[in-house]
């Protein structure tokens, strides 16, 4: 087992949290009508990378991918629901800007803060619930009503949230029993064997949207793109898990929604406004004190023993 290190599960979240936007980005991009690229198309080729850079990476570095029987049934759930995360995101990207389409999502780590407490006994102190509930006040005011302009897909990222708070504690489940690139590298397997059947199923029947469709040459390196980013930014997400507890995480991933931001504006054209600016203002604020709250809770815990009377001058 892997002891908790709060801030480096942090700081690998964080690493997920740029990693992320940058990918749904590009999953956006294919999506452009002058790509035209389908979901369940950019779903497949998206996990067919992930195996193929992680089973490689595994055995040439001495990983095993076999695994118990009960790891097995958790590792294909979590594979389950990645795909039907990724793949309510890829659509969300069809209706919504970036920015939107990550903010509406972002109720996911108050959900996840809440099932880790209820499901998972994980304890959650009144700051970190203060946070939470801080963040989750920054992101409606990031959201703002779209519903009357895009109808129901505004309503696709509240899936996602519930999928990948699920997700995530299935991950945390099994985080610390295996090997996180064998793990991912599995999963990407388990994915592609998912996806398969429907893919095949469009292609025998022509099914718009599902069927297989030409790669533009101009296509290929932004699948290389979100391939990379999708198999190393979860990895990222799967190895915090290992060092810090879900409800620790949870409002650092708000940090998403400045990164997507900036990112839309930079490659879509699309800016939120004043409000919403504010909104993002706040989601940041209440992730920075989510870190130098770990890191006097750290502080606290080395200097425990000394306080308690188990120090070096406890005989004096």
């Amino acid at each position: 087992m892997t002891a908790d290190k709060p801030l480096l599960g942090i700081a690998l979240m964080l690493g997920f949290c740029v990693t992320a936007p940058l990918g749904d980005a590009s999953a956006k991009l294919l999506g452009h009508p002058e790509l035209g690229q389908p979901v369940v198309q950019v779903l497949f080729l998206r996990f067919v990378m992930q195996a193929l850079f992680l089973i490689p990476l595994a055995l040439a570095t001495g990983r095993t991918l076999s695994m118990s029987r009960e790891l097995t049934f958790f590792v294909f759930l979590r594979s389950v629901l990645h795909v039907t995360g990724v793949g309510l995101m890829f659509t969300s990207l069809r209706f919504l800007p970036l920015a939107e389409t990550v903010a509406i999502a972002f109720v996911m780590p108050f959900i996840l803060l809440l099932l880790g407490w209820l499901l998972m006994d994980e304890e959650v102190g009144w700051r970190r619930l203060a946070a939470c509930a801080v963040g989750f006040c920054g992101t409606l005011l990031v959201i703002q009503p779209t519903f009357a302009d895009v109808g129901w897909p505004a309503l696709l990222p509240l899936g996602v949230a519930l999928n990948f708070a699920l997700f995530m504690l299935v991950t945390r489940r099994i985080a610390k029993a295996t090997d996180p690139i064998a793990m991912q590298g599995v999963s990407g397997v388990m994915a592609v064997a998912l996806l398969l059947p429907l893919m095949a199923y469009g292609f025998f029947t022509g099914a718009e949207g599902i069927g297989p469709v030409p790669v533009p040459g101009a296509a290929i390196w932004i699948y290389l793109m979100l391939g990379v980013l999708g198999s190393f930014g979860h990895l990222l997400m799967t190895w915090s898990l290992r060092y810090a507890p879900s409800a620790t995480l949870a409002p650092m991933q708000y940090l998403e929604i400045p990164v997507a931001t900036l990112i839309g504006w930079a490659i879509f054209g699309n800016l939120p406004n004043g409000l919403a600016a504010v909104g993002i203002a706040i989601t940041v604020a209440a992730g920075l004190y989510i870190i130098l709250r770990e890191r006097a809770i750290a502080q606290q815990t080395v200097t425990a023993p000394q306080a308690a009377g188990g120090g070096p001058g406890a005989a004096v």
